[in-house]
């Protein structure tokens, strides 16, 4: 159990790198646009290769995958309203006309709503006895990092105070080990059904989120190249997931 939770907070560390990162450095914003399309062109090939795949190999009748997969994005998207509430009046949603602490905020749901299955995925991939699969965590090391980037710069932006910004990323760190001790120590005896199930959820509120807040907010940004640093970030993802 410790061993998994030392993976699962290992890949959770990359948001808290990438809010230091964001406070120790003037990242123009142009660069951290194509830094977030590359990340979300990583998530989505983590949700084609790794978490829709698998919940599919494993699944005994494809409602459980739908079943997950609709329940991730519908919580994401509730959530979401949620956080717009924060906005200022007149508010619709979009990327460019949200409050900075909204988008963060969004980032933030994003990151917890797929980081914590995926780290109960990772605990799960040590009940074999196999050893962990380098290629997810690299992968959920890889796409947490501009997120983590990201969401930091928006919050700060906002007003919030960094001290609080980083409090608030350890606690998803924290809360990935401990998702990651619990997927080893008490779901691996439940059965492949809790995979399918954690894994398309993870998937459901993954592309949800991209649609709605990383990708619009990455072209803002960084313009018409992040067609290509969304498709790098997918290619490095395949590949990741074909050296597993």
């Amino acid at each position: 159990m410790i061993e998994a939770a030392f993976w699962g907070g290992l890949g959770a560390s990359a948001l808290l790198i990438g809010a230091v990162l964001a406070f120790l450095f003037d990242i123009p914003k142009r660069a951290q646009g194509l830094i977030l399309a590359f990340g979300a062109g990583t998530l989505i090939g983590a949700v084609a290769y790794e978490l829709v795949e698998e919940a599919i190999n494993e699944s005994m009748q494809s409602l459980d995958v739908a079943f997950g997969f609709a329940a991730g994005a519908i919580v994401f998207y509730l959530g979401s309203i949620g956080i717009d509430r924060l906005s200022p009046p007149g508010s619709d949603g979009l990327a460019s006309r949200r409050d900075p602490r909204t988008s963060g905020l969004a980032l933030v749901l994003g990151a917890v709503l797929d980081g914590i299955p995926e780290s109960v995925v990772l605990g799960l991939s040590l009940v074999g006895g196999e050893g962990i699969g380098v290629a997810v965590l690299v992968a959920v090391f890889i796409s947490n990092l501009p997120e983590g980037l990201s969401a930091s710069e928006n919050l700060a932006d906002a007003g919030l105070h960094k001290a609080r910004i980083l409090g608030l990323w350890i606690v998803v760190v924290i809360a990935s080990a401990i998702a990651a001790g619990f997927g080893f120590g008490v779901l691996g005896e439940m059965g492949p059904r809790v995979v399918v199930l954690l894994n398309s959820f993870a998937a459901g509120a993954i592309l949800a989120m991209l649609a709605e807040s990383m990708i619009p907010e990455a072209y803002e940004e960084g313009g018409r190249a992040v067609g290509l640093a969304t498709t790098l970030g997918f290619a490095i993802a395949a590949a990741l997931s074909f050296q597993a």
